[in-house]
């Protein structure tokens, strides 16, 4: 029996969305969903118990580059692994670090057995390769662990991409050999920038690999929007329809939305503890940048149609106060209604998806949300 499995539930008659569980070692996960990325083995400002409760995740992610370079993953291994070490004790994905590795841009060097670079922290010099980095995401030990690729930058030639795609291709190869932990989840990743003829070839070549879920790799890096939803459209279709397909790195509200119409189970992304930290939150009715002066008498609830501890308890006056003064609790406290917003907007998603209604509720939602007409693509 694989460590992952897929169970679709429904699919919108409407859209082509899909509605259903993925199966793992720590847990069932309801989908589709937005996953919170906790990069150092913690998502930022909040506890576990924070958000098993007020914001309610099924899984969060944590980060193999940063984790390797500090504490190390022997000593997460000697812990018992991500879910002892963080008390975590449903699904956990890793990421393989290639993002993190190819972001270091002048720091690496790109070849057949890997990728060399120094780290971010104090230069030193360190060699990914694909059995290494499957090394590293054992000893973490997550549920779904994601094969090492590389990520072309936007905009990149049509021959560099179709290099990195065929690289990424057999890292992946090599990856699943050296993966030998029967109680993980072992994710290829489609790349291929924005070229079809390459998305397509890769996600033939990956499949033939036979991995228990799947990812689309190297989009929403920058590009327009109408980009962004061609590849995805285009490329979703190629994608298992018995395995979870999960879209890395995305977190507005607007992609969560497309990213299911187009049939996607799993996103993640950084994007609502980072604008928290920056005072701006994410409501029914648009962003909200708290730190503005508008809000320093507003008594209001931040977002009279969200359920979260921080709306059942603070206004936007003291929620302003807290980020103008720099107060950790004001981070924490729009990093929970962040979090919360977009758990609770895919729980909406799922049942609009039961109920055949996905394609009429991004109408609603986004009219609401104050898009432009123009992004309604």
């Amino acid at each position: 029996m694989p460590a992952i499995t897929y169970e679709l539930l429904h699919i919108d008659k409407n859209s082509g969305a899909r509605r259903g569980v993925v199966h793992t070692p720590h847990g069932d996960i309801q989908t589709p969903i937005f996953m919170p990325v906790g990069t150092q083995a913690t998502v930022k400002a909040m506890s576990p118990e924070e958000l098993k409760q007020d914001v309610k995740a099924q899984i969060i992610l944590a980060n193999t580059y940063h984790l390797y370079l500090r504490p190390g993953h022997e000593l997460v291994k000697e812990a018992g692994g991500l879910h002892q070490f963080m008390n975590w004790d449903r699904p956990i994905l890793t990421d393989s670090g290639g993002f993190q590795v190819f972001s270091l841009s002048g720091l690496r060097k790109i070849t057949e057995e890997g990728v060399t670079f120094h780290s971010h922290l104090d230069g030193s010099k360190h060699l990914f390769t694909p059995e290494k980095v499957m090394e590293i995401e054992e000893a973490l030990g997550a549920d779904i662990i994601m094969a090492f690729d590389e990520c072309c930058p936007y905009p990149s030639t049509y021959e560099y991409t179709k290099k990195s795609m065929g690289r990424t291709t057999r890292w992946a190869a090599r990856c699943k050999k050296a993966h030998k932990t029967e109680n993980q989840g072992l994710f290829g990743i489609i790349q291929g920038g924005f070229y079809k003829d390459l998305r397509e070839k890769s996600a033939k070549d990956l499949i033939e690999l036979d991995f228990p879920g799947y990812a689309i790799g190297g989009i929403s890096v920058g590009e327009p929007k109408v980009e962004f939803l061609d590849i995805l459209r285009f490329t979703t279709p190629f994608m298992p329809e018995d395995k979870p397909r999960y879209l890395m790195g995305v977190g507005t509200p607007d992609y969560l939305i497309e990213a299911a119409l187009a049939g996607i189970d799993m996103c993640d992304c950084v994007l609502p503890t980072r604008l928290a930290r920056h005072g701006t939150a994410l409501t029914s009715k648009g962003k909200v940048v708290i730190r503005n002066n508008e809000f320093a008498r507003d008594w209001n609830k931040l977002d009279d149609e969200c359920d979260c501890y921080t709306c059942q308890n603070y206004t936007r006056a003291y929620l302003r106060h807290l980020i103008k003064t720099n107060e950790i609790l004001g981070m924490r406290l729009l990093s929970l209604h962040n979090l919360r917003f977009l758990t609770k907007l895919m729980e909406r998603v799922r049942i609009e998806i039961e109920n055949d209604n996905l394609l009429a509720f991004k109408e609603e939602f986004y009219q609401k949300y104050g898009y432009e007409k123009n992004q309604m693509v």
